[in-house]
């Protein structure tokens, strides 16, 4: 099975650069989208409906800001919106948590930290509430696939330049602490699993400077697993060439 996992930076700025032929092309069989920045209503029919996937969307009461969404080929017996405990996080549009079957998908956009301190505290916040309900589905007999936008680079090998960065948010040692925590509770970073020392494999670039044409870029978007899917891990990859937003693709082959 094929998952890709991508921040668009607006879903409605993308089908303006040909989202909907690039979905058909790359033919995932779960495609999952981040920073939609829109209500379904205010999308096109074709956007909504593309041929072969059924859409499933999560929005924030603010418009134009956040938002997840699924395009899936296969058949999801339930899609749930938000955790369910604290307003604070659903009602940002953040969480979409696909069943089928002993899987649950979880697509995030985990929140930025650097306006303030203040948002900070909520990104940390909303982390813990993450782990939280991951915990609860393992101990349902669930196994876990959570993809998107973490918004933190866990180790230096992950962004360009780390060193210049120690006291920016996405690579504050309290963010990457909880990157060190989630994977304590045997959460797998498939891709650094499978690529351990690949360097300059970047998933976000600023737009100023130049910076991706020169791969000064940051890792920012995951996929983790569950322990007991790691066997069934066929391939991670990074889709650097797919163009459209400052962020580009990532991808799973998964046998489930």
């Amino acid at each position: 099975m094929i998952l890709i996992s991508w921040n668009v930076n607006g879903i409605r700025a993308v089908e303006k650069k040909g989202f909907i032929d690039l979905a058909k092309e790359i033919g995932a069989d779960i495609l999952s989208l981040q920073e939609t920045k829109a209500h379904k209503e205010q999308l096109s029919d074709e956007l909504i409906n593309i041929d072969g996937y059924t859409s499933y969307w999560s929005s924030g009461e603010r418009k134009g800001y956040s938002g997840v969404a699924n395009y899936s080929k296969i058949e999801i017996e339930k899609a749930e919106t938000g955790f369910g405990a604290d307003e604070r996080f659903d009602c940002e549009g953040r969480i979409l948590a696909s069943y089928f079957g002993d899987i649950v998908l979880l697509n995030i956009y985990f929140p930025n930290g650097q306006r303030d301190d203040e948002r900070l505290q909520y990104k940390l916040d909303f982390y813990d509430a993450t782990l939280v309900f991951c915990e609860g589905l393992r101990k349902q007999g669930k196994s876990l696939i959570i993809c998107g936008d973490y918004n933190t680079a866990h180790n230096e090998i992950d962004l360009a330049r780390p060193k210049a960065n120690q006291k920016t948010s996405g690579f504050l040692p309290i963010e990457r602490a909880w990157m060190d925590k989630f994977e304590s509770f045997g959460y797998v970073d498939t891709f650094r699993t499978l690529h351990p020392d690949t360097t300059d494999a970047y998933s976000w670039w600023s737009y100023r400077a130049g910076a991706r044409p020169r791969n000064v870029g940051w890792r920012l978007d995951y996929y983790y697993v569950s322990p007991e899917l790691l066997p069934k891990l066929k391939r991670a990859e990074i889709l650097s060439d797919v163009m459209g937003s400052d962020h580009c693709p990532v991808l799973i082959d998964i046998d489930i």
